[in-house]
């Protein structure tokens, strides 16, 4: 059987600091096809050379994921400072329509890190530039030094809502994750309910309240061994299942509701 087709939004690099390419963890793909069970295809995220129409005629879902870049303050109205980092507007220009016409029609998307800010932002929130500059929190970012095993280690717990959609779909009430990150939701967008928290505060995990499809995002990456992790198997086998639905005929697979 043809599998279904998961687009993967690329990010923007210069190979030896100057060759412009399109790029995308290798570990997305593997999630992807051997998690989810569907074809990985990495998308341009760029308006130069594709629309939203086309991606959600061509992909039977979206996996939204991390990337250096940061979505432009402006976005949320908020002007840039050296805090927020580099930016990749090609990209905003791309995803943030995406995500609210995959809200609007069903169509199934998982966010993940930057893709899970992209989620709130494109949904009327906002972002703090920099976690660990905030009073109380701890510094989320990925470790400077050390090997990929030791830069994707888990290194916080995440408590969801009991009896949310995450609690049901992990089958606990809280979780052992990676963290690489460093902006956060400051304002929540409109119907973005927030399920997980860190210890500190910080919103880990979402869903679009009243979205007829699949529209989980998580703010940790786990596309990280992805096929072994008791975390991230179960919500790229959900992300696969509800992939696979809207393939089979168009028709939305509706995210878990609170109990």
């Amino acid at each position: 059987m043809t599998r279904p087709v998961v687009g993967i939004i690329g990010n923007q690099y210069l190979i030896n600091d100057q060759y412009p390419a399109h790029a995308g963890g290798a570990m997305n793909s593997e999630a992807v096809s051997g998690v989810s069970g569907c074809m990985p295809l990495l998308i341009p995220a760029d308006p130069r050379f594709v629309s939203v129409k086309e991606l959600v005629e061509r992909c039977d879902g979206f996996l939204l994921t991390g990337g250096r870049p940061n979505v432009h303050p402006e976005e949320y109205g908020e002007a840039a400072t050296d805090a927020h980092g580099a930016f990749d507007r090609a990209r905003d220009a791309i995803v943030l329509p995406l995500v609210r016409a995959c809200v609007e029609s069903g169509q199934p998307f998982l966010g993940i890190c930057r893709g899970f800010q992209e989620v709130n932002v494109a949904m009327g929130g906002s972002l703090y530039p920099e976690i660990r500059d905030l009073p109380g929190r701890d510094n989320h970012r990925m470790p400077p030094d050390g090997t990929l095993e030791e830069k994707f280690a888990l290194r916080h717990r995440v408590t969801f809502a009991k009896g949310g959609v995450f609690h049901r779909l992990m089958g606990a009430d809280s979780v052992m994750t990676n963290t690489l990150h460093g902006q956060g939701i400051k304002r929540a967008g409109q119907r973005i309910v927030i399920e997980g928290h860190a210890p500190d505060g910080t919103p880990e995990a979402t869903y679009v309240a009243d979205a007829p499809g699949f529209s989980l995002s998580v703010q940790w990456h786990p596309e990280w061994d992805a096929a072994n992790d008791p975390v991230s198997r179960p919500l790229f086998t959900a992300f696969g299942d509800a992939v696979r639905a809207w393939a089979n005929g168009r028709e939305p697979m509706p995210v878990l509701k609170s109990a």
